[in-house]
């Protein structure tokens, strides 16, 4: 790894330290978990599912809409068709907090959305595993290339033995590979590299057609609009991310509305 990875890396050490000096107290009734991979699973004919991510900033778009609170944001991408939602953790570099993880499960609880919610942060260490089940988390992201092969698979077992499914995110047929080692059913391929925060649509349809069956493939970063999405549909992702394009919405059902309709419409 690195530019901006291996900061963000370095900074997660510094987190995790504190995190192993602080109680994990649950915040969220223990219950059962949404199945994430029935809610992403894309079956024949089916439409392309989408991911609507909350996030704050990012590195590579900076301060992004804060109109709506986390709460009320993942209860209109649920209310706008969304499969899953997606909660950046990270504070430093994106805005985000564990509570906005808590607020976001309790807010769709309230609401009756029974969506699934992905903590979305980089891992490193177990602790941050029992963080992210003890706010109501229902999957957890796991990034094949700041944990390495050995790691990846480590930290795999302690999810599921925490009632987490992983998200394994790769971008090289390498880290597909140890992907599939560790037994990893949900694989997205992000489309930006991590290091330089380029895009590279070419290098990541690649590996995404090179997940095997049964495992669900899914597209990460991009996605601007409903065309992006019919473009995508006709690929073998089963769903996709959408942050950025989302996050700049003062009000993002409407956009996310019509690339929910725009998926659909590529099934007729």
């Amino acid at each position: 790894m690195s530019g901006k990875l291996d900061e963000i890396v370095a900074a997660k050490k510094r987190e995790v330290h504190t995190l192993r000096h602080r109680t994990c107290y649950t915040r969220v009734p223990d219950g059962p978990r949404k199945i994430v991979a029935s809610s992403l699973r894309r079956a024949s004919g089916a439409p392309l599912r989408l991911i609507a991510e909350n996030k704050k900033k990012s590195p590579s778009a900076g301060a992004l809409s804060t109109a709506l609170s986390t709460a009320e944001r993942v209860v209109r991408y649920a209310e706008s068709g969304a499969a899953m939602v997606s909660v950046l953790c990270d504070e430093e570099f994106f805005g985000g907090s564990w509570n906005d993880l808590f607020e976001a499960r309790r807010a769709l609880a309230a609401a009756g959305h029974p969506i699934p919610v992905l903590a979305k942060e980089f891992v490193i260490d177990e602790r941050q595993l029992r963080e992210a089940a003890a706010c109501g988390a229902d999957a957890v992201l796991l990034i094949a290339r700041i944990v390495g092969r050995e790691k990846l698979r480590e930290l795999f077992v302690q999810a599921e033995s925490l009632g987490l499914e992983s998200l394994v995110e790769v971008m090289t047929e390498e880290e597909l590979a140890w992907a599939l080692e560790a037994d990893a059913r949900i694989i997205g391929v992000n489309a930006r590299d991590l290091d330089t925060l380029v895009m590279d649509p070419e290098r990541a349809a690649r590996v995404l057609a090179a997940i095997p069956e049964p495992c669900i493939p899914l597209y990460l970063s991009g996605l601007k609009g409903p065309d992006d999405v019919r473009r995508l549909a006709a690929t073998p992702a089963h769903a996709a991310l959408v942050g950025e394009t989302l996050m700049r919405e003062a009000d993002p059902g409407v956009l996310l509305a019509s690339m929910v309709a725009a998926a659909e419409s590529a099934q007729t």
